[in-house]
């Protein structure tokens, strides 16, 4: 109890300082590893001068306060104007968000945090492999008297699904725990609930059905439209959280490779490397005179190429006559505009 209080007085008053762009992240489940993972693969690791406090920096950018909250509260903090931006699972966004709230989806699909909301019902259920299946089993059940027992963390999520694929009979208990001993214990027939690897299903003799997929959840980048409207200063600390987030993700797609190549000029060496479509990269070559020792005509190109067409492109310097070929990751691809960004402005009435 001690600790909660401590946390809810630092949040006060970082409340009434009123400056600073609020993060919210996860504190707890499996969300908060990666999610600390993440930021710091994107340049902005978090500071946390103690593990029992609840608010941290991102000393890499100025004007950020990050607050730690419960992953299943993190939209609607947001919600309610507790944080300024949150990074969160798609599946609690959709969950939690108020139709119609000050809640918006800034980036989704952000690369971590990946897993599955699905329908998983006891594999002794032989003949139940579709949603179909599992309509026409909910009707059996309620022919007998009894309502199908559905268990979830997700109860808007699972009504909702359950619903649109005609299974029209049941009740549904939103538990918090331990879902996939619930058939097994007796509480439940069967479960919608979010599975990274499948592996504690059937290790608990579920299995999924084959459409029961509800949804497909990574992080994702979640911020309040009203308070991003109204404060500019902490909408520009946002820019920079947003950009660097974008610029890493283009990041991870591309490769950076050098190497020095013979030729008579820097134009016939640039038209050398354009001969294959795989050297244009991003916007063509970079060819740079070498004043090599031996007093020959050398230039060092660079080019950043995808990840998928890297033999293809060391082939390629290797027939030209290319030396040297040196093969790098890209930290971060800035584009001319970020376009997650221009999307948030126009979201917002101010682009």
């Amino acid at each position: 109890m001690s600790g909660q209080s401590n946390g809810s007085q630092e949040f006060g008053a970082s409340r009434a300082s009123g400056g600073s762009l609020r993060l919210a992240i996860p504190s707890d489940g499996a969300m908060s590893e990666p999610t600390m993972r993440f930021l710091e693969e994107c340049g902005m690791p978090v500071h946390r001068p103690s593990p029992r406090r609840y608010t941290a920096t991102i000393p890499a950018i100025d004007g950020i306060e990050v607050i730690y909250q419960r992953t299943s509260d993190i939209t609607s903090k947001v919600e309610d104007g507790n944080a300024d931006i949150g990074l969160v699972g798609f599946d609690n966004f959709q969950e939690s968000r108020i139709e119609g709230g000050d809640t918006l989806l800034i980036m989704p699909g952000l690369g971590f945090g990946r897993c599955e909301l699905v329908v998983a019902v006891p594999d002794s259920w032989v003949d139940v492999d579709s949603m179909a299946d599992l309509a026409d089993l909910a009707v059996e059940f309620r022919e007998t008297g009894r309502e199908l027992r559905v268990a979830s963390k997700y109860p808007r999520l699972a009504s909702r699904f359950l619903f649109r694929n005609g299974v029209n009979y049941f009740s549904l208990a939103s538990v918090s725990g331990t879902l996939e001993a619930a058939p097994s214990m007796g509480y439940a027939d069967i479960i919608l609930d979010v599975t990274a690897s499948g592996v504690t299903l059937r290790e608990n003799r579920l299995k999924r059905l084959e459409d029961g997929t509800v949804l497909v959840s990574e992080g994702s980048l979640v911020g309040n439209r009203a308070l991003l409207r109204q404060h500019r200063d902490r909408l520009e600390t946002a820019r920079e959280i947003i950009e660097r987030i974008e610029a890493h993700r283009s990041a991870e797609v591309y490769l950076r490779i050098t190497a020095n190549v013979e030729g008579d000029s820097e134009e016939a060496v640039a038209a050398k490397v354009l001969e294959r479509p795989e050297t244009v990269g991003l916007q063509g070559p970079t060819v740079a005179r070498v004043f090599a020792p031996d007093g020959k005509l050398w230039f060092a190109v660079t080019v950043y190429v995808d990840k998928q067409n890297l033999t293809t492109v060391v082939d390629h310097f290797r027939t030209i006559g290319g030396a040297s070929v040196t093969v790098s990751d890209a930290s971060y691809v800035f584009g001319q505009e970020s376009s997650a960004y221009a999307a948030l402005l126009t979201e917002l009435g101010l682009a």
